[in-house]
C-alpha cells in the first residue's frame, strides 16, 4: 500500500472512530487528486476535532461529578 492510499485509509478510520453505528466511506478517488501533505493536514485536523470533543465532553461530565460529592 503506498503512502496515499494509507493516508486516505487513515482518514476514514478516524471519520469512523466518532460513531460507531454510523460508517463513513470515502472512494479513495476523490482525495488522490491531493498531495501528501493535504492530506497529513486533514488527518491533523481531524484528531484536533476529536481532542477538542473529548474535552468539552469531559468538561460537561465533571459537571454531574460534584452533584455526587
Amino acid at each position: 500500500m503506498d503512502r496515499k492510499t494509507q493516508l486516505i485509509k487513515d482518514i476514514q478510520d478516524l471519520l469512523n472512530s466518532y460513531d460507531a453505528e454510523n460508517t463513513t466511506s470515502i472512494n479513495p478517488d476523490l482525495l488522490m487528486f491531493m498531495d501528501e501533505n493535504t492530506l497529513v493536514s486533514i488527518i491533523d485536523n481531524l484528531l484536533t476535532q476529536k481532542e477538542h470533543s473529548k474535552q468539552s465532553d469531559t468538561q460537561w461530565l465533571e459537571k454531574f461529578k460534584k452533584y455526587n460529592d
